[in-house]
């Protein structure tokens, strides 16, 4: 079923491509995986399935950069395995997911990702990529974060300020990690909290702040994930006035929801909404890092899909903190968006795709291939309706969970077709796509978007070293040709017996 969708012939006809700097009226002549055409008047061969996009978007897939899928978080098991996320992200209109492999302390990176990669293989129905967590350091994780770049398709690490004696790396450690990041040309993604001390807005903040330093002081890039407040918003808005190679992405529900929903009545819909950083009480935070989303300062919005079952949850009723906090959210991150971003004019459609998929693909070094509508790309498109409506409900959700934090939200923007890697998998509603269809992506060093500026500070740095030097040294040799010049006057003055001041 796989190699006939794959080997489908597609033509999008009569749509508005969007793509992050530019909107056109154009076809989509999709083969073989590829988008082969993007224009007028395409000349395509015969027996092309064709899809009448007229007043609807064509949008490069989403790309969903924080999920977890398959696995176990504080004892309890995630609501979703590939299959079933993946399929929620394809109906929802994201085309690839970026999964997290979290080793357990003191054991081996290589052996986390060999699992997760043998689970997602044998269930994923689009593309994914995985990041692997750095949850201990030593001599060890270096080398296997080396070989895993090397060797596995790895390019991203995620490293953790918070989770004291779970997870959480001392400064030094994550010096080191951003250092190792930095000559193996990874990308350094970092959960900014201050594991020491209780998780108050403005420790964030200071967690961010001392994450930027400590990335700067390493030259390394910085990736903040989970950005939560407005002054850890603030924070990296000005770390990016003052040129520091800083990119960050929060989640869709601190985007939309304010931390209000944990004085609700109902107990089980307040625990709900319990996740890593909490939820803000300040009601004008959502739109504020919504705001942060339309301008820049915040480069990326994902789902960080981790959806819990009542019943799990319940296991904190007693004691909040072990209620194993998460939320579902892959399957709605675009309609919600669309929501609260493009119909409240925070951001224009170029800006959705920019957040929603194509700095993704920039920052994690897949674009153009992915993220943008061109020539040559991965056929991963959606025909999206800015008009059409969906109501969200629990009641019909494909993502895992019995709870929807966005419940009863009528949202405009509804993807209608969903095509990943050529493959037509969703349309009108419709799933039609194998279990373990979907491919791992693997992912280059070094991204331009990240590392081309550092790159080039590096060689500036090196060329004023040597040229601080060079004049070191010349004005040295000067002196010593000086000195050596009194020196002989001195002497010369000694033998003719007038006194000299120089020694």
């Amino acid at each position: 079923m796989a190699a006939n969708m794959g080997s489908m012939r597609i033509l999008i006809k009569g749509g508005k491509v969007v793509n992050d700097d530019f909107t056109q009226e154009a076809d989509v002549y999709i083969e073989n995986g590829i988008i082969q055409q993007v224009g007028k008047e395409l000349m395509i061969p015969g027996g092309a399935k064709v899809i009448d996009a007229t007043g609807k978007l064509v949008l490069p897939g989403g790309i969903d950069t924080s999920v977890h899928m398959q696995d176990s978080f504080m004892n309890a098991a995630i609501q979703d395995d590939f299959y079933s996320g993946t399929k929620a992200a394809l109906m929802g209109g994201t085309t690839m997911v970026m999964a997290l492999v979290l080793p357990e302390q003191h054991c081996s990176l290589l052996d986390a990702y060999e699992n997760c990669r043998g689970q997602a293989d044998a269930k994923a129905c689009c593309d994914y990529a995985l990041h692997v967590g750095v949850t201990w350091w030593g001599s060890k994780v270096r080398n296997e974060m080396e070989t895993l770049v090397r060797e596995h398709g790895v390019n991203s690490f995620q490293m953790f300020m918070a989770y004291k004696d779970f997870m959480m790396l001392r400064d030094s450690e994550l010096y080191q990690a951003m250092q190792t990041c930095k000559d193996i040309g990874a990308i350094a993604r970092v959960h900014a909290e201050n594991g020491e001390l209780v998780a108050e807005v403005h420790l964030e903040s200071e967690a961010t702040h001392r994450a930027v330093t400590i990335a700067n002081r390493a030259r390394c890039p910085i990736y903040l994930v989970n950005v939560s407040s407005m002054s850890a918003g603030d924070m990296i808005a000005a770390a990016k006035m003052q040129g520091k190679v800083v990119h960050a992405e929060t989640t869709v529900a601190h985007a939309v929801l304010n931390g209000m929903q944990y004085y609700h009545q109902d107990w089980a819909h307040a625990a709900a909404h319990v996740i890593v950083p909490p939820l803000r009480i300040d009601p004008n935070t959502p739109g504020y890092l919504m705001g942060l989303l339309g301008n820049d300062t915040l480069s990326v919005v994902a789902s960080e899909h981790r959806p819990f079952s009542t019943k799990q949850r319940a296991l904190g009723k007693e004691d909040f903190t072990k209620i194993p906090h998460g939320v579902a959210g892959v399957q709605d991150r675009m309609s919600v968006i669309w929501e609260r971003g493009v119909v409240t004019g925070k951001m224009d459609e170029n800006r959705f795709v920019a957040v929603t998929s194509s700095n993704a693909a920039k920052i994690y070094n897949l674009y153009p291939r992915k993220g943008r509508i061109i020539p040559g790309a991965d056929a991963d498109v959606v025909v999206w309706d800015p008009d059409a409506t969906r109501t969200i409900s629990v009641s019909t959700q494909v993502q895992g969970g019995d709870f929807n934090l966005y419940e009863g939200l009528r949202c405009h923007g509804v993807p209608l077709v969903t095509i990943s890697r050529g493959r037509l998998v969703c349309e009108n509603g419709v799933f039609m796509c194998a279990e373990g269809s979907g491919k791992f992506y693997p992912q280059r060093t070094f991204p331009d978007f990240l590392y081309k500026k550092m790159v080039q500070r590096e060689k500036v740095h090196s060329l004023s070293y040597h040229s601080v030097t060079s004049v070191l040294h010349k004005s040295r040799i000067k002196r010593l040709k000086v000195s050596s010049q009194l020196k002989q006057i001195c002497q010369c003055m000694r033998a003719r017996s007038v006194p000299c001041c120089v020694s």
